[in-house]
């Protein structure tokens, strides 16, 4: 734990961040709302699947071998003794001479081994004409081709996917133990803010970081649980503290985290009890940026600029909501890039810079550069951006053809 005004590093604030949270207990999830989730579990097959051998197509159930001698100008011809339907069992098993009309899906009767398309027959007053022999277990498929009783579906740490959720549907388990989404309370505070559909009076702006949070908090795989702006006072303050505590896994509070006469989220969290795990990381945007853990429960105390507040979102709520969801992958990729361009600090502060650039790959490299002014308000260069260039804390300039580290904030993680 660092001492209250002491500065942190981005990696030791981080590794604090991670080093708080656990993934949320187990829960069972049914399917509808398992997209997404990761598996807190290895799931084996109770079932077999398929679990009878069927056709895999329309056509007719046939013995190969009474079709061996079928030719273009010799066709052979067999009776057709009843239509099976998807659903439906035989009555009859196919015998020496005989067919049955049989749809996909339908289980093999008995005494067939193949089934020919419909497409390659002809058919006239119940008899079928086929005028190629076919491959013997053609268009048939075996009963538990797919799984197998008691074979493993899925391991733990899995990260359920559609093509995986049809899988367990098809074995019947319509409800999986999974670490749950995690419920973030997001609260913006500020006695200037008005909301979206409001015409700002003096002094006033629209609150713009509710609705970058909230979509971020989605972005994440999170469900956001969005509180009504709280005024610059105290009592306010400690209520919806309070009321956050009760309703999410974690809190993360936008504004009010500084240290003015209206700022009071730090003195209310010390009040309740809340631990401080850090205060202020040597970084920009978002330097005063705060952790506390308050009983079970991580706080996130964000900076209000808007750039700001995503910046944190990205770095560290994200990998620690991740941890929270079961992922083993917490981080976006990280990588060496070419900075091209201009970027000068505008005085040594011994923080590391997070500029916004653009990224892109050139002959196996990544080469970045600034996707507009880099003002902690200024949204649209975060529009227009893709990743973060990292410039150290020691540099104090960037120049075309430097290196940098960049974290790459639209692709997946992979570490």
């Amino acid at each position: 734990m660092t001492t209250s005004g002491t500065m942190t590093t981005c990696s030791e604030a981080l590794r604090l961040v991670l080093d708080s949270v656990d993934p949320l207990p187990a829960r069972k999830t049914s399917l509808e709302g398992a997209l997404g989730l990761v598996l807190a579990g290895t799931l084996v097959s109770p079932e077999t699947v398929p679990p009878f051998t069927n056709s895999a197509m329309d056509g007719y159930a046939v013995r190969a071998d009474d079709c061996a001698a079928a030719a273009p100008g010799a066709p052979v011809s067999l009776e057709v003794l009843s239509d099976l339907p998807a659903g439906s069992v035989a009555l009859h098993d196919v015998r020496p001479g005989t067919a049955i009309r049989i749809m996909t899906g339908a289980p093999l009767p008995g005494g067939a081994d193949t089934v020919v398309p419909v497409e390659a027959t002809t058919s006239d007053a119940g008899r079928v004409r086929i005028t190629a022999p076919p491959k013997r277990g053609a268009n048939v498929r075996k009963a538990g081709e797919d799984l197998r009783e008691g074979e493993e579906l899925l391991p733990k740490g899995f990260v359920l996917t559609p093509a995986a959720l049809g899988i367990l549907a098809s074995v019947g388990l319509a409800e999986v133990p999974v670490h749950p989404r995690v419920r973030i309370a997001i609260l913006t505070t500020g006695d200037e803010l008005v909301a979206a559909a409001e015409k700002p009076g003096p002094g006033q702006i629209r609150d713009s970081n509710i609705q970058t949070m909230c979509g971020q908090a989605v972005a994440f795989g999170a469900v956001p649980v969005p509180f009504p702006r709280v005024p610059d006072t105290r009592e306010a303050v400690t209520l919806a503290l309070t009321k956050a505590r009760e309703s999410a896994d974690v809190i993360v509070t936008n504004g009010g985290i500084s240290v003015g006469d209206y700022d009071f989220i730090k003195a209310v969290l010390a009040d309740c009890g809340a631990r401080e795990v850090f205060w202020k990381v040597r970084q920009k945007p978002g330097g005063p940026l705060g952790f506390w853990l308050w009983g079970g429960t991580p706080v996130f105390g964000i900076p209000g600029n808007t750039v700001a507040a995503m910046v944190c979102m990205e770095e560290y709520v994200r990998p620690a909501l991740r941890k929270m969801m079961g992922h083993a992958r917490l981080l976006r990729p990280e990588v060496t890039g070419i900075f091209e361009g201009e970027f000068r600090k505008s005085a040594p502060d011994g923080k590391v810079h997070l500029v916004r650039v653009r990224a892109r790959r050139e002959n196996g490299k990544v080469v970045v550069s600034p996707s507009g002014p880099q003002g902690s308000g200024i949204l649209s260069s975060m529009l227009r951006s893709n990743a973060l260039a990292l410039v150290p804390a020691e540099a104090v300039a960037l120049k075309s053809g430097d290196e940098v580290l960049v974290h790459l904030i639209e692709e997946p993680e992979d570490r």
